[in-house]
């Protein structure tokens, strides 16, 4: 069912925001209207169709819902995307690119990489790259210099691997947005103290400047996202 209401811009152009059974939703234009990615609901605004971006599916809708104006910009010519998955959050980052930029999104999973390439041949603003991102030299050849790095990739090491794809491809002044799954860095530590590690690690061993921090645990257990960049 295709649902209408009202809908509000928010900070963030092309990021819109409506109220649903009094549950607040934060939107994007559907790129392919008529089709879903991961069974989402579809709205209509003055002849215009909208994705409900799920926050219990995505981290950075979570980040968008508890903390907007700490988002930085999320409309760029070059995006690379590290731990795409099957595509749910690729593809709201395609809805709001639409044909001013690419996403280079990297899976290392061929099972999920099959959806991903799916998905890219519906939405040709997507690149997919089925490899390893701890390996950027692997896709240095793909990937141009890019303008915002975002990384969901749960892994002890996340943090070194956001940091050595900074070092390969963000620009100078560009931004980065990391989602920590604390868990699994470290179970025997709070997910404060695991968090403020990765910090001085972007800090201090990478020389990264850290402007946000948002606990997302309302909606991804055990989950911060830290926002910075190498300006």
């Amino acid at each position: 069912m295709v649902y209408t209401m009202k809908i509000k811009p928010t900070k963030h152009e092309r990021v819109y925001l409506s109220y649903l059974n009094n549950q607040k939703n934060i939107l994007t234009e559907n790129l392919t209207p008529g089709t879903r990615v991961y069974g989402e609901q579809l709205v209509t605004s003055e002849n215009k169709e909208y994705r409900i971006w799920d926050p219990y599916r995505s981290k950075l809708a979570a980040a968008l819902l508890l903390s907007e104006n700490e988002i930085p910009p999320l409309i760029w010519k070059h995006v690379l995307y590290l731990g795409a998955a099957s595509g749910t959050t690729v593809s709201h980052l395609s809805d709001i690119i639409k044909n001013d930029g690419y996403i280079y999104a990297v899976e290392f999973s061929p099972r999920s990489g099959r959806n991903l390439v799916k998905l890219a041949e519906e939405r040709q603003n997507i690149v997919p790259i089925i490899d390893d991102a701890r390996k950027p030299e692997n896709y240095v050849g793909i990937v141009p210099i890019v303008d915002l790095i975002y990384q969901d990739v749960a892994q002890p090491d996340q943090t070194h691997i956001l940091a050595r794809n900074c070092q390969t491809f963000l620009k100078n002044g560009g931004y980065f947005i990391l989602a920590v799954k604390t868990q699994s860095i470290d179970v025997t530590k709070t997910p404060k103290t695991v968090i403020n590690e990765q910090v001085e690690i972007l800090k201090n061993e990478y020389d990264l400047k850290i402007l946000h921090i948002i606990d997302i645990s309302t909606y991804q257990k055990a989950h911060s996202i830290i926002i910075g960049t190498n300006a």
